[in-house]
Protein backbone atom coordinates (compact mmCIF):
# COMPACT_ATOMS: atom_id res chain seq x y z
CA UNK A 1 0.00 0.00 0.00
CA UNK A 2 1.49 3.17 -0.90
CA UNK A 3 0.12 6.94 -0.70
CA UNK A 4 0.26 8.59 -3.55
CA UNK A 5 2.19 12.68 -3.65
CA UNK A 6 -0.79 13.54 -5.60
CA UNK A 7 -3.61 12.34 -2.86
CA UNK A 8 -1.51 14.06 -0.20
CA UNK A 9 -1.56 17.04 -1.55
CA UNK A 10 -5.46 17.11 -2.72
CA UNK A 11 -5.72 16.14 0.91
CA UNK A 12 -3.57 18.86 2.89
CA UNK A 13 -4.81 21.39 0.49
CA UNK A 14 -8.45 20.52 -0.02
CA UNK A 15 -9.70 22.46 3.08
CA UNK A 16 -8.45 25.76 1.81
CA UNK A 17 -9.93 24.78 -1.66
CA UNK A 18 -13.62 24.13 0.15
CA UNK A 19 -13.06 27.57 1.83
CA UNK A 20 -13.04 29.67 -2.04
CA UNK A 21 -15.36 26.80 -3.64
CA UNK A 22 -17.99 24.83 -2.13
CA UNK A 23 -20.48 27.06 -1.65
CA UNK A 24 -20.51 28.16 -4.50
CA UNK A 25 -21.14 24.93 -5.64
CA UNK A 26 -23.34 23.19 -2.86
CA UNK A 27 -26.97 24.11 -2.64
CA UNK A 28 -28.61 24.18 0.61
CA UNK A 29 -31.31 21.99 -0.61
CA UNK A 30 -29.01 19.30 -0.94
CA UNK A 31 -27.23 19.77 1.40
CA UNK A 32 -29.94 19.94 3.69
CA UNK A 33 -31.53 17.00 2.37
CA UNK A 34 -29.43 14.43 0.95
CA UNK A 35 -25.98 13.57 2.51
CA UNK A 36 -25.38 11.38 -0.32
CA UNK A 37 -25.85 14.58 -3.04
CA UNK A 38 -23.41 16.44 -1.12
CA UNK A 39 -20.95 13.37 -0.94
CA UNK A 40 -21.43 12.58 -4.93
CA UNK A 41 -20.92 16.12 -5.79
CA UNK A 42 -17.81 16.85 -3.87
CA UNK A 43 -16.23 13.83 -5.22
CA UNK A 44 -17.15 15.11 -8.32
CA UNK A 45 -15.35 18.10 -7.52
CA UNK A 46 -12.07 16.36 -6.28
CA UNK A 47 -12.09 13.21 -8.24
CA UNK A 48 -8.77 11.68 -6.57
CA UNK A 49 -10.44 12.08 -3.09
CA UNK A 50 -10.73 8.65 -1.58
CA UNK A 51 -13.68 9.41 0.08
CA UNK A 52 -16.23 11.62 2.20
CA UNK A 53 -18.33 10.85 4.93
CA UNK A 54 -21.06 13.29 5.94
CA UNK A 55 -22.77 12.92 9.66
CA UNK A 56 -24.74 15.11 12.22
CA UNK A 57 -23.17 16.40 14.75
CA UNK A 58 -24.71 17.14 18.31
CA UNK A 59 -25.56 21.04 17.38
CA UNK A 60 -28.53 21.09 15.27
CA UNK A 61 -28.04 22.07 12.01
CA UNK A 62 -24.23 21.42 11.72
CA UNK A 63 -22.90 18.35 9.72
CA UNK A 64 -19.81 17.08 10.19
CA UNK A 65 -18.02 16.04 6.89
CA UNK A 66 -14.89 13.95 7.13
CA UNK A 67 -12.26 14.45 4.29
CA UNK A 68 -9.32 12.20 4.00
CA UNK A 69 -7.84 13.09 7.19
CA UNK A 70 -9.51 16.56 7.65
CA UNK A 71 -12.54 17.17 9.13
CA UNK A 72 -14.70 20.33 8.53
CA UNK A 73 -18.22 21.37 8.89
CA UNK A 74 -21.05 22.59 7.40
CA UNK A 75 -24.41 24.07 7.97
CA UNK A 76 -26.97 22.06 7.01
CA UNK A 77 -28.38 25.12 4.70
CA UNK A 78 -25.23 24.88 2.71
CA UNK A 79 -24.38 28.97 3.66
CA UNK A 80 -21.52 28.77 6.22
CA UNK A 81 -18.62 26.36 6.56
CA UNK A 82 -16.54 26.03 9.76
CA UNK A 83 -13.08 24.96 10.17
CA UNK A 84 -11.71 24.25 13.60
CA UNK A 85 -12.95 22.15 16.75
CA UNK A 86 -16.14 21.79 17.84
CA UNK A 87 -16.37 20.85 21.59
CA UNK A 88 -18.85 19.59 23.98
CA UNK A 89 -18.37 22.19 27.14
CA UNK A 90 -19.96 20.20 29.93
CA UNK A 91 -18.15 17.05 29.38
CA UNK A 92 -15.06 18.88 27.44
CA UNK A 93 -14.62 16.17 25.17
CA UNK A 94 -13.25 17.33 21.66
CA UNK A 95 -15.49 16.04 19.38
CA UNK A 96 -13.41 17.53 16.18
CA UNK A 97 -10.68 15.19 18.04
CA UNK A 98 -13.16 11.87 18.62
CA UNK A 99 -13.92 12.41 14.47
CA UNK A 100 -10.14 12.32 13.76
CA UNK A 101 -9.38 9.31 16.27
CA UNK A 102 -11.89 7.34 14.35
CA UNK A 103 -10.13 8.36 11.02
CA UNK A 104 -6.94 7.20 12.13
CA UNK A 105 -8.54 3.68 13.06
CA UNK A 106 -9.75 3.03 9.74
CA UNK A 107 -6.20 4.10 8.26
CA UNK A 108 -4.78 1.82 10.40
CA UNK A 109 -6.66 -1.49 9.02
CA UNK A 110 -4.75 -0.40 5.98
CA UNK A 111 -1.05 -1.07 7.65
CA UNK A 112 0.67 -4.03 7.52
CA UNK A 113 2.27 -4.63 10.82
CA UNK A 114 5.06 -6.98 9.56
CA UNK A 115 6.72 -3.84 8.10
CA UNK A 116 7.43 -2.32 11.96
CA UNK A 117 10.23 -3.04 14.14
CA UNK A 118 9.23 -4.18 16.98
CA UNK A 119 10.61 -3.80 20.79
CA UNK A 120 8.93 -5.60 23.33
CA UNK A 121 6.96 -8.80 23.60
CA UNK A 122 3.79 -9.83 21.89
CA UNK A 123 1.95 -10.21 25.18
CA UNK A 124 2.83 -6.29 25.97
CA UNK A 125 -0.01 -5.06 28.53
CA UNK A 126 -0.03 -2.38 26.29
CA UNK A 127 0.93 -1.71 22.69
CA UNK A 128 1.77 1.51 20.48
CA UNK A 129 3.26 2.93 17.01
CA UNK A 130 6.02 5.77 17.12
CA UNK A 131 6.92 7.60 14.09
CA UNK A 132 10.97 7.66 14.35
CA UNK A 133 13.69 9.63 12.55
CA UNK A 134 17.43 8.91 13.60
CA UNK A 135 18.58 12.11 13.53
CA UNK A 136 15.81 13.68 15.99
CA UNK A 137 17.30 14.22 19.45
CA UNK A 138 14.08 13.55 21.30
CA UNK A 139 13.94 9.90 19.61
CA UNK A 140 16.85 8.79 20.68
CA UNK A 141 15.90 10.31 24.23
CA UNK A 142 13.09 7.62 23.76
CA UNK A 143 15.06 4.95 22.24
CA UNK A 144 17.56 5.22 25.23
CA UNK A 145 14.56 4.51 27.93
CA UNK A 146 13.40 1.51 25.65
CA UNK A 147 14.10 -1.28 28.64
CA UNK A 148 11.70 1.03 30.52
CA UNK A 149 9.21 1.06 28.47
CA UNK A 150 9.09 -2.73 27.95
CA UNK A 151 9.52 -3.06 31.80
CA UNK A 152 6.40 -1.05 31.98
CA UNK A 153 4.59 -3.09 30.17
CA UNK A 154 4.38 -1.27 26.46
CA UNK A 155 5.77 -2.46 23.29
CA UNK A 156 6.95 -0.40 20.60
CA UNK A 157 6.92 -0.80 17.06
CA UNK A 158 8.80 1.43 15.10
CA UNK A 159 7.56 3.09 11.70
CA UNK A 160 9.91 5.26 9.70
CA UNK A 161 9.57 8.70 9.15
CA UNK A 162 12.08 10.42 7.68
CA UNK A 163 11.27 14.20 8.11
CA UNK A 164 13.11 16.22 4.98
CA UNK A 165 11.23 13.33 2.80
CA UNK A 166 12.60 10.99 0.06
CA UNK A 167 16.02 10.35 -0.71
CA UNK A 168 17.54 12.66 2.03
CA UNK A 169 20.15 11.44 4.33
CA UNK A 170 18.08 10.50 7.27
CA UNK A 171 15.76 8.56 4.25
CA UNK A 172 18.98 6.26 3.85
CA UNK A 173 19.48 5.55 7.63
CA UNK A 174 16.51 4.21 7.97
CA UNK A 175 16.40 2.35 4.54
CA UNK A 176 19.58 0.84 6.17
CA UNK A 177 18.14 -0.29 9.28
CA UNK A 178 15.19 -1.74 8.01
CA UNK A 179 16.99 -3.81 5.53
CA UNK A 180 19.70 -4.72 7.78
CA UNK A 181 19.99 -8.64 8.96
CA UNK A 182 19.44 -7.66 12.39
CA UNK A 183 17.51 -4.43 11.95
CA UNK A 184 17.14 -4.41 15.99
CA UNK A 185 20.95 -3.92 16.48
CA UNK A 186 20.96 -1.28 13.10
CA UNK A 187 18.38 0.29 14.97
CA UNK A 188 20.01 0.54 17.98
CA UNK A 189 23.29 2.00 16.19
CA UNK A 190 21.07 4.39 14.47
CA UNK A 191 19.81 5.49 17.41
CA UNK A 192 23.33 6.27 19.47
CA UNK A 193 24.28 8.49 16.14
CA UNK A 194 26.48 5.49 15.07
CA UNK A 195 26.99 4.27 11.01
CA UNK A 196 24.65 1.96 10.20
CA UNK A 197 26.06 -0.21 7.29
CA UNK A 198 24.32 0.79 4.08
CA UNK A 199 21.73 -1.74 2.49
CA UNK A 200 19.22 -1.84 0.46
CA UNK A 201 15.91 -3.93 -0.43
CA UNK A 202 12.24 -3.58 -0.73
CA UNK A 203 11.22 -1.47 2.37
CA UNK A 204 8.20 0.41 3.52
CA UNK A 205 9.85 3.84 4.62
CA UNK A 206 7.75 6.09 1.99
CA UNK A 207 4.99 3.84 2.83
CA UNK A 208 4.94 4.74 6.58
CA UNK A 209 6.28 8.56 5.97
CA UNK A 210 3.01 8.99 3.82
CA UNK A 211 0.69 7.39 6.28
CA UNK A 212 1.68 9.54 8.70
CA UNK A 213 1.38 12.50 6.75
CA UNK A 214 -2.46 10.99 5.29
CA UNK A 215 -2.86 11.21 9.10
CA UNK A 216 -1.54 14.98 9.83
CA UNK A 217 1.83 13.58 11.32
CA UNK A 218 4.55 16.47 10.87
CA UNK A 219 7.48 15.91 13.06
CA UNK A 220 8.90 13.11 15.32
CA UNK A 221 8.55 10.98 17.74
CA UNK A 222 5.12 11.08 17.04
CA UNK A 223 3.56 8.17 19.14
CA UNK A 224 -0.35 6.82 17.61
CA UNK A 225 -2.47 4.15 19.73
CA UNK A 226 -3.88 1.25 18.10
CA UNK A 227 -7.38 2.86 19.53
CA UNK A 228 -6.39 5.79 17.39
CA UNK A 229 -4.91 8.40 19.69
CA UNK A 230 -2.28 10.89 18.67
CA UNK A 231 0.43 11.49 21.40
CA UNK A 232 2.45 14.46 19.67
CA UNK A 233 6.57 13.89 21.16
CA UNK A 234 8.40 12.28 23.41
CA UNK A 235 6.48 10.90 26.42
CA UNK A 236 8.75 9.51 29.84
CA UNK A 237 8.14 5.83 29.96
CA UNK A 238 6.35 6.43 33.53
CA UNK A 239 4.11 9.36 32.20
CA UNK A 240 3.10 7.28 29.28
CA UNK A 241 2.01 3.78 31.01
CA UNK A 242 -0.18 6.21 33.51
CA UNK A 243 -2.04 7.47 30.30
CA UNK A 244 -2.36 4.33 29.07
CA UNK A 245 -3.25 2.79 31.99
CA UNK A 246 -5.73 5.43 32.22
CA UNK A 247 -7.26 4.67 28.89
CA UNK A 248 -5.58 7.67 27.07
CA UNK A 249 -8.63 9.72 25.26
CA UNK A 250 -8.46 12.30 22.71
CA UNK A 251 -7.71 15.65 24.14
Amino acid sequence: MRFSNQSIRSSVGLVTWLLVGVLVVISPSALANDFEAVESRLKTMIPDLSGVAISETPVDGLLEVRIGSDVIYLTSDGQHLLQGRLVDLDTRVDLTEVAKTQIRIDRLAELDSETFIQFGPDDAEHQILVFTDPDCGYCRRLHEQMDDYIEAGIQVNYLGFPRAGENSETYKKLVSVWCAADSHAAMDIAKSGGRVPEAECENPIMDHYQFGQSIGINGTPAILTYSGVFIPGYVPPDQLKARLDNGVVPR
